[in-house]
């Protein structure tokens, strides 16, 4: 899978030729953290802060999203549609984005996670999706990507023949996974920052869900000649099914850049330790490093993304997973307003 027969110039160039709607506070800061290193004893900890992106709170998603609405703009489209959970993070940052953008927005909302009460229904996300102006759609199951995207097109068509112009974002991995370039450019700005301040790295923990943030990071990283070590932290799947996803998101990554791809099967590395008992339920180490996290760097995590993602960085410390001198970078994905949907089950009874 791996080829290297093409500059790191040629990437940039490639990137640069997708059309693009820079909303995006950027570069976001690179920070250290002492004290939860000291807490967990571990010789040094990094943050980069992408839950400071700007737009409705931010997160991962603004900086993919600026590629999908760049190819909204360029196909003349005044509607967006997406598809994602009740609490999506994603649906709440493209609806923001949208109405920057003087556009409409359609929401698919998915039963994704069980057991869920009106605080998870009315509070976090879906209160600001209400809030901008979002049209809600609800989608009866949670683990099937083709119906959910079947069931947006369909929303699409009827807004079409309404006299709108519409663009979809779909949700399955089969479709062209522009998001993804989003965290290539977050590459070339890590490596950047990193040569600038002299913070070198030896591995960065990130959220691995639908892959675009995981793979497109990944990508740009080794497309950039760093040989830096990404390990995935499996929020939505297990490690299995999750490599499956991340290796489809970096072949249609290869396939937008038109280039071959510069990462080994060996270099996609994911852990699922801390996933039960699944997607968007909560489960002790989470509640322990959204504790952590905001105790000893005044940190917010949400429970579904980030703070499953320091829940696994803790885990992979105390397996000793890292040298005793490691440097390791924990990617800062977003989305706190979730945390308002599960303040009933952050703290135990």
């Amino acid at each position: 899978m791996k080829d290297s027969t093409y500059s790191t110039s040629d990437v940039i160039a490639r990137l640069a030729s997708f059309p693009r709607v820079r909303i995006a506070h950027l570069p976001t800061p690179l920070e250290e953290m002492p004290n939860l290193a000291r807490a967990l004893e571990a010789h040094q900890l990094f943050v980069k802060r992408d839950d400071c992106t700007g737009l409705a709170f931010g997160g991962n998603k603004v900086r993919q999203l600026e590629y999908y609405f760049g190819a909204a703009r360029e196909q003349d489209a005044d509607t967006i549609l997406i598809t994602g959970a009740v609490q999506s993070n994603y649906a709440r940052t493209t609806a923001a984005m949208a109405k920057r953008l003087g556009m409409q927005c359609h929401i698919q909302l998915e039963e994704r996670v069980p057991d869920t009460d009106d605080l998870y229904r009315t509070s976090g996300n879906v209160l600001l999706d209400r809030l901008l102006g979002a049209v809600l759609h609800f989608y009866p199951h949670g683990e099937d990507e083709e119906g959910a995207d079947l069931a947006l097109e369909h929303i699409a068509e009827d807004l079409s023949r309404q006299g709108a112009k519409p663009y979809v974002i779909h949700l399955g991995p089969t479709h062209p996974p522009l998001g993804a370039l989003g965290y290539i450019d977050a590459a070339k700005e890590l490596l950047d920052q990193a040569e600038k301040t002299g913070c070198e790295t030896d591995e960065i923990i990130v959220p691995s869900g639908s892959g675009a943030t995981h793979a497109g990071l990944l990508f740009g990283l080794r497309a950039l000649n760093s040989s830096v070590r990404v390990t995935g932290i499996c929020v939505r799947r297990n490690a299995v099914r999750q490599r499956e996803r991340v290796t489809i998101v970096l072949q249609g990554i290869t396939q937008l850049l038109d280039i071959p791809c510069p990462v080994a099967e060996e270099d996609v590395f994911l852990y699922d330790g801390t996933l039960a008992p699944g997607y968007g339920q909560m489960n002790e180490i989470t509640r322990e490093a959204l504790a952590v996290a905001a105790r000893t760097e005044a940190l917010v995590l949400d429970p579904v993304y980030s703070g499953k993602t320091m829940a696994g960085l803790i885990a992979l410390i105390r397996k000793g997973q890292f040298s005793k001198d490691a440097s390791v970078l924990f990617w800062h994905t977003g989305g706190q307003p979730a945390l308002f949907a599960y303040g009933d089950r952050i703290f135990e009874d």
